[in-house]
């Protein structure tokens, strides 16, 4: 898959969210990365062996107190592609899938919602636009 179209398919993940809690993203910039750095993992205790589909690095919304803003770098969130691509396999559709509920799972981190929150409603089947 290109990079071109796996970034339409991020776009497509990120306009898959309800327009309420888009309005809301504020000083966060989604990108796209081919592979997580060593730091990365190390930082975020992914054991050897494991990867991440996405990663959400700043201050979640919930924590940004009155102090925040100014000079404050953004808020970032990244979509690893060859996770993703070796996740869903060769078909596109899975592709979509994986991708859209990386980006619903890495912006529930901005709005606060840790990793067991996130797992609960995702067991529900729920996301952000339930």
């Amino acid at each position: 898959m290109t990079d071109q179209r796996f970034e339409q398919l991020v776009v497509e993940g990120i306009d898959a969210i309800p327009e309420r809690f888009l309005k809301r993203l504020e000083n966060v910039a989604v990108v796209i990365a081919d592979l997580p750095s060593k730091e990365q993992l190390r930082e975020n205790d992914i054991p050897e062996g494991d990867t991440l589909l996405g990663l959400y690095e700043g201050i979640p919304l919930i924590e940004r107190g009155e102090g925040y803003g100014g000079l404050v770098l953004p808020d970032k969130i990244t979509i690893f592609k060859f996770p993703t691509l070796e996740e869903a396999g060769d078909d596109e559709d899975e592709i979509r899938r994986v991708v859209k509920e990386t980006v619903w799972h890495e912006i529930a981190h901005y709005f606060g919602y840790d990793d067991e929150e996130i797992e609960k409603r995702e067991e529900k089947g729920m996301n952000f636009s339930t």
